[in-house]
C-alpha cells in the first residue's frame, strides 16, 4: 500500500500522480504499486513539487509496518528514534508584533 499527500503542488504533478494512483481526496493518493514504480513516482515528486510539499508512506517490513519520506518545506520533520521513524514539529514563526519591537519582528532570533 502506498499513500501520498500533497500540498500546493502544480496541477500537472497532480495529474501525473493520478495516472498511477487513485486520488481519494484533493491531493491525497493511494495505490499498491511495485517497488520500482514507487521509486519512479518519488522521482516524479522530486522533479515536480516546486514550492509545495509532499509526504509518501508505504508498507514495508519494519517494526512499525511502514516507512515514509517527505519533500518540501513543512512544520513536520521526520526523525529517527532508536530505529523508529517519528515526526517532530518545528516551532511556529512569531508573526504577531511583540512589545518593544517597532517592525513586528521580535528582537529574539528565529
Amino acid at each position: 500500500m502506498l499513500v501520498i499527500a500533497t500540498e500546493n503542488v502544480p496541477p500537472r504533478l497532480r495529474g501525473r500522480l493520478a495516472v498511477w494512483l487513485l486520488e481519494i481526496r484533493a491531493g491525497v493518493y493511494i495505490g499498491d504499486p511495485s517497488k520500482r514504480l514507487r521509486e519512479f513516482i518519488w522521482q516524479q515528486l522530486l522533479e515536480g513539487v516546486e514550492q509545495g510539499n509532499a509526504v509518501m508512506a508505504w508498507s514495508t517490513n519494519t517494526e512499525s509496518g511502514y516507512d515514509f519520506a517527505t519533500i518540501g518545506e513543512n512544520r513536520r520533520v521526520p526523525v529517527d528514534f532508536d530505529g523508529l521513524r517519528l515526526v517532530s514539529f518545528l516551532p511556529l514563526e512569531k508573526t504577531a508584533e511583540t512589545p518593544g519591537s517597532r517592525d513586528g519582528r521580535s528582537d529574539v532570533g528565529p
